[in-house]
């Protein structure tokens, strides 16, 4: 019976890891990782708890006048179930490492891919040129048909024009032209009009640049930490593969698929810790049990990233809400702000559900990998 239960929860392990029942959520694999230590702890405690009792027999035997014969019996017999709790202990143990390792491998490699779903998340956000053309009015055509309109009518006497340094600068652009507007020859009723034409247009670059730039900055930074995020995922797995011999990097596992080799290596390296005893195989064990450790670390570091990544695109929600003018402009606003608005939408609903933190972490994971039982 022993056998079966632990050969049941070593194939659940492994097809989790290697097979077809691959999840694409993080903290199902942990509520299953407490599930399959749960089972073990509990079927090794059934057979440590009937020992204890054959020791309790053992030791109230002792009560009465045995023989001398009945006393060696007595404490060779207690010496033996003593030593058989031992080896299931340990055996338990071995099991447990087992569990927490592959379940580890399986949360590493789920949360490559999302780390890299948001590196080509964050290559695919709007270039700092597009965010400021959107602010910059002399890209659009009804600013440059203004100029064109009040530079074929603007005063002679008053000809000036700007040196390049200054060409570029969206203010004193806006600021030159319509100064020459109102210098030119035109009507009153038709400089009315042309400024009619582009003045939702300025007053939506004007007032929203600098928010603009914000959102590119902050999106940058985004991208950046979201870069440290995948090379310390990278190191993890170096790290985490290290003991059982496998030398490949993550970026080339995933590329070869090679997670058959790993699954080969992993299943070596825990025979080998089986067939060792004492001081030698609680090396082993403790070089599987460390990675796991250093596991909890990143996961930490995962949700705090996706937690500001969150926060930071709800920022910049309200960032792009904020244009008081919004409802009297909405005809002439420019359709990148609407797409820009749908991005941002879409990349929050990204980082609730596809990017969403592993729930359970900190005191609780503790709880379930170091045996206080605490989960529900």
């Amino acid at each position: 019976m022993k056998c079966w239960v632990i050969i049941g929860v070593c194939l659940l392990c492994w097809s989790a890891v290697f097979g077809h029942s691959y999840t694409e959520d993080p903290t199902r694999i942990v509520h299953e990782m407490a599930r399959e230590i749960q089972a073990i702890r509990i079927h090794y405690l059934k057979q440590i708890q009937l020992l204890e009792e054959k020791m309790q027999q053992q030791i109230s035997l002792f009560q009465g006048e045995p023989t001398h014969e009945e006393r060696t019996t007595n404490i060779s017999n207690y010496l033996v179930e003593l030593a058989e709790i031992r080896r299931l202990q340990v055996e338990q143990n071995n099991e447990i490492t087992k569990i927490k390792y592959l379940k580890g491998l399986q949360i590493i490699k789920l949360l490559y891919e999302k780390v890299l779903g948001l590196d080509h998340h964050f290559a695919s956000s709007r270039s700092f040129q597009e965010l400021n053309n959107m602010a910059n009015p002399n890209q659009y055509k009804e600013f440059i048909k203004f100029k064109e309109v009040v530079q074929a009518k603007r005063e002679k006497k008053s000809l000036v024009d700007l040196p390049a340094l200054l060409s570029g600068n969206t203010i004193i652009t806006v600021v030159q032209s319509v100064t020459n507007l109102v210098n030119s020859s035109i009507s009153k009723e038709e400089k009315e009009k042309e400024l009619a034409a582009v003045a939702c247009l300025l007053d939506f670059s004007l007032r929203m640049q600098t928010d603009l730039n914000t959102i590119y900055f902050e999106t940058a930074y985004l991208q950046s930490s979201n870069l440290k995020i995948k090379q310390d995922i990278e190191l993890l797995f170096k790290e985490y593969t290290k003991p059982i011999g496998y030398s490949n990097s993550l970026e080339g596992c995933r590329t070869s698929d090679d997670w058959e080799v790993i699954s080969q290596k992993t299943e070596e390296y825990l025979q080998k810790m089986k067939s060792n005893s004492g001081a030698k195989q609680y090396k082993l064990q403790i070089n599987m049990e460390f990675p796991v450790d250093r596991l909890l670390q990143f996961i930490a570091q995962y949700n705090n990233f996706i937690d500001q990544g969150a926060k930071h695109y709800e920022k910049f929600k309200i960032i792009v809400n904020s244009y008081e003018n919004e409802k009297q402009c909405e005809v002439q606003l420019p359709a990148e702000y609407k797409k820009l608005k749908s991005d941002i939408d879409f990349a929050i609903e990204k980082f609730n559900v596809a990017y969403k933190p592993v729930e359970i972490n900190g005191t609780k994971m503790k709880e379930i990998l170091y045996g206080l039982n605490e989960f529900d």
